[in-house]
């Protein structure tokens, strides 16, 4: 395996009783790539970000593979894969997803308590990313005080949070107006040649799948 490669996965299947929604998936994704998958719906598109994820289990097959970041995701036990989960990757979805008790400060903090940084430090690191992101009047506003583009970015900001070497972002930008949504597809790119981070963004936006560096198109549980 090359030192560019972020995802290698091949033969990736997923059954859900009898159902087969992915049918021996391969993909290598490079290192600072920004890949947007599309389809229509059913095709398998959010059950293969899950798993690339590891949200969600690979169905046993012969010469299955997954390799993040040059680590074999199949060989890790479920705590192995909690702490790579938490300190490589990074998850942006549709509904943000935010704790609506906790202000936006504290919404980003999560991932990085978990990680067991410190509270100040978890915090410095907290303020630099929602400034970056437009939001340094907006710390101690909990979600309902917030705009949909600006709940949207406090979820970026907590993807970021542990400083992922990979996000995934399943339909990021569904639930904004087209001036937020451009924002957010805008700063994608930004972060990518900024910090060099790897992109997988499941989308039906047309504009944003045409922008990534490639664009893979999902017909019946494969990539066509």
């Amino acid at each position: 395996m090359n030192f560019t490669t972020m995802i290698k996965a091949r033969n990736i299947h997923k059954y859900y009783g009898d159902l087969h929604v992915l049918k021996g998936v391969n993909l290598t994704i490079d290192k600072g790539e920004v890949i947007s998958i599309v389809g229509a719906s059913g095709a398998g598109k959010t059950t293969l970000l899950q798993l690339l994820g590891t949200l969600d289990t690979i169905s046993d097959s012969k010469d299955t593979q997954l390799i993040i970041n040059d680590k074999n995701i199949t060989s890790l036990s479920d705590k192995q894969l909690a702490k790579f989960r938490n300190e490589n990757i990074g998850f942006i979805f549709q509904f943000h997803q935010l704790l609506p008790e906790f202000t936006a400060l504290e919404n980003v903090c999560i991932p990085a308590y978990i990680k067991n940084t410190s509270a100040s430090e978890a915090e410095q690191n907290a303020k630099q990313l929602l400034d970056f992101l437009g939001l340094k009047d907006r710390y101690d506003h909990k979600p309902n005080e917030l705009s949909g583009g600006e709940q949207q970015r406090v979820a970026v900001a907590r993807a970021l949070i542990n400083n992922p070497k990979l996000i995934f972002a399943d339909e990021p930008s569904g639930n904004l107006d087209s001036e937020s949504a451009e924002n957010l597809h805008n700063l994608f790119f930004k972060l990518r040649d900024e910090f060099g981070q790897t992109f997988v963004i499941v989308t039906h936006n047309e504009e944003l799948a045409n922008m990534a560096d490639r664009k893979l198109t999902m017909v019946d549980g494969n990539i066509s």
